[in-house]
Protein backbone atom coordinates (compact mmCIF):
# COMPACT_ATOMS: atom_id res chain seq x y z
CA UNK A 1 0.00 0.00 0.00
CA UNK A 2 0.88 3.38 -0.85
CA UNK A 3 1.87 5.92 1.60
CA UNK A 4 -0.14 8.38 0.33
CA UNK A 5 -2.99 5.48 0.32
CA UNK A 6 -2.42 4.76 4.12
CA UNK A 7 -4.74 7.23 5.98
CA UNK A 8 -8.11 7.60 7.68
CA UNK A 9 -8.70 4.08 9.84
CA UNK A 10 -5.69 2.27 8.97
CA UNK A 11 -3.39 5.50 9.68
CA UNK A 12 -5.20 6.05 13.14
CA UNK A 13 -5.15 2.54 14.11
CA UNK A 14 -1.51 2.24 13.26
CA UNK A 15 -0.67 4.57 15.79
CA UNK A 16 -2.81 3.88 18.66
CA UNK A 17 -0.99 0.53 18.33
CA UNK A 18 2.36 2.69 18.92
CA UNK A 19 0.51 4.68 21.45
CA UNK A 20 -0.47 1.39 23.51
CA UNK A 21 2.72 -0.09 22.84
CA UNK A 22 4.88 2.42 24.81
CA UNK A 23 2.03 2.47 27.41
CA UNK A 24 2.37 -0.77 28.51
CA UNK A 25 5.67 -0.90 28.22
CA UNK A 26 6.32 2.07 31.06
CA UNK A 27 3.71 0.66 33.45
CA UNK A 28 5.52 -3.21 33.40
CA UNK A 29 8.93 -1.28 33.51
CA UNK A 30 7.27 -0.02 36.86
CA UNK A 31 5.82 -3.08 38.16
CA UNK A 32 8.80 -5.30 37.72
CA UNK A 33 10.76 -2.74 39.00
CA UNK A 34 9.37 -2.86 42.64
CA UNK A 35 9.22 -6.92 42.13
CA UNK A 36 12.96 -7.12 41.27
CA UNK A 37 13.91 -4.85 44.20
CA UNK A 38 11.78 -7.01 46.76
CA UNK A 39 12.65 -10.60 45.04
CA UNK A 40 16.21 -10.49 44.02
CA UNK A 41 15.54 -12.91 41.30
CA UNK A 42 17.59 -12.65 38.46
CA UNK A 43 14.44 -14.23 36.14
CA UNK A 44 12.49 -11.36 37.14
CA UNK A 45 15.37 -9.56 36.42
CA UNK A 46 15.87 -10.84 32.89
CA UNK A 47 12.06 -9.49 32.56
CA UNK A 48 12.33 -6.52 33.71
CA UNK A 49 15.36 -5.66 31.44
CA UNK A 50 13.22 -6.78 28.41
CA UNK A 51 10.35 -4.35 29.29
CA UNK A 52 13.04 -1.76 29.63
CA UNK A 53 14.56 -2.62 26.10
CA UNK A 54 10.72 -3.05 24.62
CA UNK A 55 10.21 0.67 26.34
CA UNK A 56 12.85 2.07 23.55
CA UNK A 57 11.48 -0.71 20.44
CA UNK A 58 8.30 0.73 21.27
CA UNK A 59 9.51 4.39 20.85
CA UNK A 60 11.40 3.96 18.11
CA UNK A 61 8.53 2.40 16.34
CA UNK A 62 6.27 4.93 17.20
CA UNK A 63 8.14 7.47 15.54
CA UNK A 64 9.17 5.25 12.77
CA UNK A 65 5.54 4.56 12.04
CA UNK A 66 4.46 8.40 11.93
CA UNK A 67 7.67 9.17 9.15
CA UNK A 68 6.38 6.09 7.45
CA UNK A 69 2.97 7.88 6.92
CA UNK A 70 4.27 10.49 5.48
CA UNK A 71 3.16 10.52 1.58
CA UNK A 72 5.92 10.73 -0.93
CA UNK A 73 7.59 13.90 -1.83
CA UNK A 74 9.50 15.76 -3.77
CA UNK A 75 12.91 13.80 -2.00
CA UNK A 76 11.20 10.45 -1.55
CA UNK A 77 8.95 9.51 -4.65
CA UNK A 78 8.63 6.05 -3.47
CA UNK A 79 7.14 6.88 -0.41
CA UNK A 80 8.37 6.68 3.30
CA UNK A 81 8.16 3.20 3.94
CA UNK A 82 11.58 1.74 4.49
CA UNK A 83 11.34 3.75 7.52
CA UNK A 84 9.69 0.67 9.38
CA UNK A 85 11.79 -2.19 8.35
CA UNK A 86 14.78 0.31 9.60
CA UNK A 87 12.57 0.36 13.31
CA UNK A 88 12.76 -3.51 12.96
CA UNK A 89 16.29 -3.37 12.44
CA UNK A 90 17.15 -1.25 15.56
CA UNK A 91 14.48 -3.60 17.53
CA UNK A 92 16.73 -6.35 16.73
CA UNK A 93 19.65 -4.87 18.13
CA UNK A 94 17.80 -3.69 21.27
CA UNK A 95 16.40 -7.42 21.43
CA UNK A 96 20.07 -8.82 20.72
CA UNK A 97 21.64 -6.78 23.75
CA UNK A 98 19.02 -7.90 26.43
CA UNK A 99 20.07 -11.28 25.63
CA UNK A 100 23.64 -10.43 25.95
CA UNK A 101 23.25 -8.90 29.05
CA UNK A 102 20.34 -11.62 30.40
CA UNK A 103 23.63 -14.28 29.72
CA UNK A 104 26.28 -12.09 31.98
CA UNK A 105 23.27 -11.34 34.97
CA UNK A 106 22.75 -15.60 35.12
CA UNK A 107 25.82 -17.37 34.70
CA UNK A 108 26.92 -15.94 38.16
CA UNK A 109 23.59 -17.57 39.82
CA UNK A 110 24.18 -20.92 37.96
CA UNK A 111 27.61 -21.24 39.14
CA UNK A 112 26.33 -19.95 42.98
CA UNK A 113 22.80 -20.34 43.06
CA UNK A 114 20.49 -18.01 45.66
CA UNK A 115 16.92 -18.24 46.78
CA UNK A 116 14.70 -15.74 45.53
CA UNK A 117 12.34 -13.74 48.08
CA UNK A 118 9.00 -12.75 48.14
CA UNK A 119 7.80 -14.84 45.62
CA UNK A 120 4.32 -14.07 46.15
CA UNK A 121 4.71 -10.48 44.75
CA UNK A 122 6.87 -11.50 42.12
CA UNK A 123 4.17 -14.27 40.69
CA UNK A 124 1.34 -11.13 41.00
CA UNK A 125 3.82 -9.01 39.24
CA UNK A 126 4.35 -11.38 36.57
CA UNK A 127 0.60 -12.56 36.34
CA UNK A 128 -0.27 -9.33 35.75
CA UNK A 129 2.18 -8.56 33.16
CA UNK A 130 1.04 -11.68 31.20
CA UNK A 131 -2.20 -10.09 30.86
CA UNK A 132 -1.37 -6.55 30.11
CA UNK A 133 1.00 -7.94 27.60
CA UNK A 134 -1.62 -10.89 26.15
CA UNK A 135 -4.21 -8.06 25.37
CA UNK A 136 -1.55 -5.63 23.89
CA UNK A 137 -0.72 -8.20 21.03
CA UNK A 138 -4.43 -9.24 20.62
CA UNK A 139 -4.41 -5.35 19.89
CA UNK A 140 -1.04 -5.67 17.82
CA UNK A 141 -2.21 -8.60 15.63
CA UNK A 142 -5.74 -6.85 14.94
CA UNK A 143 -3.58 -3.18 13.41
CA UNK A 144 -1.38 -6.06 11.42
CA UNK A 145 -4.31 -7.95 9.67
CA UNK A 146 -6.11 -4.53 8.98
CA UNK A 147 -2.51 -2.43 7.61
CA UNK A 148 0.08 -5.23 7.07
CA UNK A 149 2.57 -2.54 9.13
CA UNK A 150 5.59 -4.12 9.50
CA UNK A 151 7.04 -2.24 12.37
CA UNK A 152 3.96 -3.21 14.25
CA UNK A 153 4.39 -6.68 13.30
CA UNK A 154 7.69 -6.70 14.02
CA UNK A 155 7.13 -4.77 17.71
CA UNK A 156 4.20 -7.91 18.03
CA UNK A 157 6.11 -10.46 17.63
CA UNK A 158 8.64 -9.01 20.39
CA UNK A 159 5.69 -8.99 22.57
CA UNK A 160 4.47 -12.67 21.98
CA UNK A 161 8.29 -13.32 22.95
CA UNK A 162 7.45 -11.10 25.87
CA UNK A 163 4.52 -13.44 26.50
CA UNK A 164 6.50 -16.40 26.75
CA UNK A 165 9.30 -15.02 28.89
CA UNK A 166 6.76 -14.13 31.41
CA UNK A 167 5.29 -17.40 31.87
CA UNK A 168 9.50 -18.65 31.98
CA UNK A 169 9.66 -16.17 34.84
CA UNK A 170 6.56 -17.49 36.35
CA UNK A 171 7.69 -20.82 36.44
CA UNK A 172 10.97 -19.95 37.69
CA UNK A 173 9.86 -18.08 40.74
CA UNK A 174 6.91 -21.06 41.52
CA UNK A 175 10.18 -23.80 41.09
CA UNK A 176 12.24 -21.48 43.53
CA UNK A 177 9.72 -20.56 46.60
CA UNK A 178 7.27 -23.92 46.88
CA UNK A 179 10.00 -26.30 45.56
CA UNK A 180 13.36 -25.08 46.78
CA UNK A 181 15.04 -25.34 43.02
CA UNK A 182 16.84 -22.35 42.90
CA UNK A 183 18.75 -23.57 39.82
CA UNK A 184 15.59 -22.63 37.99
CA UNK A 185 16.11 -19.10 38.46
CA UNK A 186 19.35 -18.77 36.41
CA UNK A 187 18.07 -21.69 33.90
CA UNK A 188 15.06 -19.86 32.60
CA UNK A 189 17.20 -16.49 32.58
CA UNK A 190 19.19 -18.54 29.99
CA UNK A 191 16.37 -20.02 28.57
CA UNK A 192 14.66 -16.59 27.97
CA UNK A 193 17.95 -14.97 26.74
CA UNK A 194 18.04 -17.85 24.04
CA UNK A 195 14.77 -17.41 23.29
CA UNK A 196 14.89 -13.62 22.79
CA UNK A 197 18.16 -13.67 20.23
CA UNK A 198 16.21 -16.16 18.23
CA UNK A 199 13.66 -14.05 17.96
CA UNK A 200 15.81 -10.87 17.05
CA UNK A 201 17.63 -12.65 14.37
CA UNK A 202 13.68 -13.79 12.89
CA UNK A 203 13.42 -9.84 12.97
CA UNK A 204 16.16 -8.83 11.73
CA UNK A 205 16.29 -11.28 8.66
CA UNK A 206 12.93 -9.76 7.35
CA UNK A 207 13.49 -6.38 8.21
CA UNK A 208 16.95 -6.63 5.77
CA UNK A 209 15.37 -8.43 3.13
CA UNK A 210 13.32 -5.68 3.28
CA UNK A 211 16.09 -3.03 2.82
CA UNK A 212 17.14 -5.44 -0.13
CA UNK A 213 14.28 -4.80 -2.04
CA UNK A 214 13.96 -8.79 -2.03
CA UNK A 215 11.53 -10.33 -4.07
CA UNK A 216 7.87 -10.92 -2.94
CA UNK A 217 7.33 -14.88 -1.83
CA UNK A 218 7.35 -17.29 -4.99
CA UNK A 219 3.65 -17.82 -4.32
CA UNK A 220 2.64 -14.54 -4.84
CA UNK A 221 4.87 -13.83 -7.75
CA UNK A 222 2.86 -16.65 -9.41
CA UNK A 223 -0.12 -15.52 -8.13
CA UNK A 224 0.52 -11.74 -10.17
CA UNK A 225 1.16 -13.67 -13.27
CA UNK A 226 -1.91 -15.80 -12.89
CA UNK A 227 -3.52 -12.26 -13.08
CA UNK A 228 -1.40 -11.06 -16.00
CA UNK A 229 -1.72 -14.48 -18.13
CA UNK A 230 -5.62 -14.52 -17.58
CA UNK A 231 -6.43 -11.97 -19.79
CA UNK A 232 -7.13 -13.51 -23.63
CA UNK A 233 -5.26 -10.96 -25.22
CA UNK A 234 -1.80 -11.46 -23.09
CA UNK A 235 0.63 -13.58 -25.28
CA UNK A 236 3.16 -13.61 -22.70
CA UNK A 237 4.66 -12.06 -19.74
CA UNK A 238 8.11 -11.48 -18.30
CA UNK A 239 10.60 -9.33 -16.43
CA UNK A 240 8.26 -9.65 -13.22
CA UNK A 241 10.13 -7.28 -10.69
CA UNK A 242 8.27 -7.17 -7.01
CA UNK A 243 9.77 -5.80 -3.98
CA UNK A 244 7.76 -4.42 -0.68
CA UNK A 245 8.80 -1.34 1.53
CA UNK A 246 7.20 -0.73 4.41
CA UNK A 247 3.34 -1.63 3.99
CA UNK A 248 4.10 -0.81 0.25
CA UNK A 249 4.33 -2.95 -2.69
CA UNK A 250 6.06 -2.32 -5.91
CA UNK A 251 4.82 -4.64 -9.40
CA UNK A 252 6.73 -4.36 -12.25
CA UNK A 253 5.91 -6.30 -15.96
CA UNK A 254 6.48 -6.22 -19.35
CA UNK A 255 3.44 -7.79 -21.24
CA UNK A 256 3.42 -9.08 -24.82
CA UNK A 257 0.53 -8.45 -27.14
CA UNK A 258 -0.30 -8.84 -30.97
CA UNK A 259 2.63 -6.25 -32.33
CA UNK A 260 -0.63 -5.14 -34.83
CA UNK A 261 -2.87 -3.81 -32.13
CA UNK A 262 -3.98 0.17 -31.74
CA UNK A 263 -1.51 1.58 -29.01
CA UNK A 264 -4.89 2.49 -27.26
CA UNK A 265 -6.27 -1.35 -26.72
CA UNK A 266 -2.70 -2.07 -25.66
CA UNK A 267 -3.26 0.48 -22.95
CA UNK A 268 -6.74 -0.96 -21.85
CA UNK A 269 -5.63 -4.33 -21.68
CA UNK A 270 -2.84 -2.63 -18.94
CA UNK A 271 -4.96 -0.25 -17.14
CA UNK A 272 -7.37 -3.80 -16.86
CA UNK A 273 -4.56 -5.86 -15.21
CA UNK A 274 -3.28 -3.10 -13.52
CA UNK A 275 -6.24 -2.86 -11.60
CA UNK A 276 -6.76 -6.92 -10.87
CA UNK A 277 -3.51 -6.34 -9.40
CA UNK A 278 -4.50 -3.47 -7.11
CA UNK A 279 -7.44 -5.61 -5.69
CA UNK A 280 -5.21 -8.37 -5.32
CA UNK A 281 -2.61 -5.90 -3.48
CA UNK A 282 -4.63 -2.66 -2.15
CA UNK A 283 -2.99 0.57 -2.79
CA UNK A 284 -0.04 -1.38 -4.79
CA UNK A 285 2.19 1.17 -7.42
CA UNK A 286 2.15 -1.12 -10.43
CA UNK A 287 3.98 -0.14 -13.65
CA UNK A 288 2.94 -2.18 -16.81
CA UNK A 289 5.21 -2.17 -19.98
CA UNK A 290 3.53 -3.46 -23.13
CA UNK A 291 6.09 -5.29 -25.81
CA UNK A 292 5.13 -6.57 -29.36
CA UNK A 293 5.02 -10.61 -29.15
CA UNK A 294 7.57 -12.05 -30.53
CA UNK A 295 8.29 -15.82 -30.81
CA UNK A 296 12.05 -16.78 -30.75
CA UNK A 297 14.47 -18.01 -28.02
CA UNK A 298 15.79 -14.67 -27.40
CA UNK A 299 11.93 -13.45 -25.51
CA UNK A 300 11.96 -14.99 -22.59
CA UNK A 301 7.76 -15.65 -21.53
CA UNK A 302 9.43 -15.38 -17.73
CA UNK A 303 11.81 -14.42 -15.98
Amino acid sequence: MRPEAIGGGNGRLMRLATYASVTVASLLIATKLGAWWLTDSVAMLSSLVDSLLDAGASVVTLFAVRHALRPADAEHRFGHGKAEPLAALAQASLICGSALFLLIEAVPRLLAPQPVAAGGIGLAVMLFSVVATFALTRFQRFVVRHTGSTAIDADALHYVTDLLANLAVIAALLLSTRLGWHLADPLFALAIAGYIFWSAVRIGRRAFDMLMDRELPEAERQRILEVARGHSDVLGVHELKTRASGQSTFVQLHLELDGSMTLYRAHVIADTIEAELQTLYPGAEVIIHQDPHVLSEDTPVYR
